[in-house]
């Protein structure tokens, strides 16, 4: 009788024992992307979600709800429950971009959310395509300058970080440039590798397959060092271009997060970012693996915010 006790009372430990690991593996964490699947942010997203499921130790999925330019999902999660279950990957443009251009976002870029992790830094590709002559920078935009009527740019859409570096790009340049935007970066490529616009300002990854193929021509990049994708592309700097412009991929969820839930999942995005083929396939886009915790994503979100003010005002574009 006694050893059946003992066997018994084991078994009873082991279940419970085994309870935290079944919860959690129960549990699931909902990554919100504010675009389409096939993005750059929907790929970060995955890729990161992937990881998370181990480090975490529960399911983890990815969630798109486009429209709006990001704003649809980022309304989502500002209603979701405070407890680390659900998640953003937003691009820095709907955080420090959009509330200079909409009176009425429905969201409080500060107040509804609490940053957690960066986890990507990138920026921007200028790309020439058939429509555009031979030759570097400063050569296809000298010849936009002799053609005003063919002096256009395009980008995934109005209102974003590319179409007001367009903007800076078109007034260092003294070169009248008409914006076209796209509801999406792969349009706009499209429309660039068929000639119908000269010129696109967008995230590396719409346009770096088909650099490589040939189709197209990556003249600059707008960040203040070389895309590590893209080590023989010259920064405008480098061009003699006085330009830069740069973004970021931050992890947030809405207001009011614990202290320790951020920080257990800050520390699994940072686990997840050490991953060297993780890396590698995140270089490939384009991007930079970048880690910063809450505290640094915070700061630099409001460091980007205040650096766009003057740029946009001086634009006169809003979007409503």
């Amino acid at each position: 009788m006694k050893r059946r006790h003992l066997a018994a009372l084991a078994v009873l430990a082991a279940f419970v024992l085994a309870q935290p690991a079944a919860l959690a593996q129960e549990r699931t964490t909902r990554i919100v992307v504010g675009f389409p699947p096939g993005g750059s942010a929907d790929v970060i997203a995955r890729l990161l979600a992937e990881k998370l499921r181990v480090s975490l130790g529960q399911n983890v999925i990815v969630d798109n709800k486009p429209g709006a330019g990001g704003r649809v999902a980022l309304n989502e999660v500002k209603r979701a429950a405070p407890d680390g279950q659900t998640l953003i990957l937003s691009p820095s443009g709907a955080l420090v971009i959009q509330p200079w251009l909409y009176s009425n976002l429905g969201y409080d870029p500060i107040k509804d959310f609490t940053a957690i992790s960066r986890v990507t830094t990138f920026d921007f590709a200028v790309t020439a395509g058939p429509g555009a002559p031979a030759g570097d920078i400063k050569s296809v935009l000298a010849w936009m300058k002799a053609n005003p009527g063919k002096a256009n740019y395009a980008t995934s859409g109005a209102g974003t970080v590319p179409h007001f570096a367009g903007q800076l790009l078109a007034q260092a340049a003294g070169v009248p440039m008409t914006h076209v935007a796209y509801k999406g970066g792969a349009p706009a490529a499209q429309d660039l590798i068929g000639g119908q616009v000269p010129l696109m300002v967008d995230t590396a990854s719409e346009t770096i397959e088909h650099h490589k193929a040939g189709k197209v021509r990556i003249l600059a990049v707008t960040g203040e060092q070389r895309t590590r994708a893209l080590p023989d592309v010259p920064t405008l700097k480098e061009a003699g271009i006085n330009v830069s412009a740069d973004a970021f991929f931050g992890l947030y969820g809405p207001a009011g997060i614990a202290p320790d839930v951020v920080a257990r999942i800050d520390r699994a995005v940072a686990e997840a970012l050490r991953d060297p083929m993780l890396q590698e396939k995140i270089v490939g886009f384009g991007l930079v693996p970048n880690h910063a915790s809450a505290g640094e994503l915070a700061s630099t979100q409001a460091s980007h915010f205040k650096r766009w003010e003057a740029p946009i005002k001086a634009s006169g574009f809003k979007a409503e």
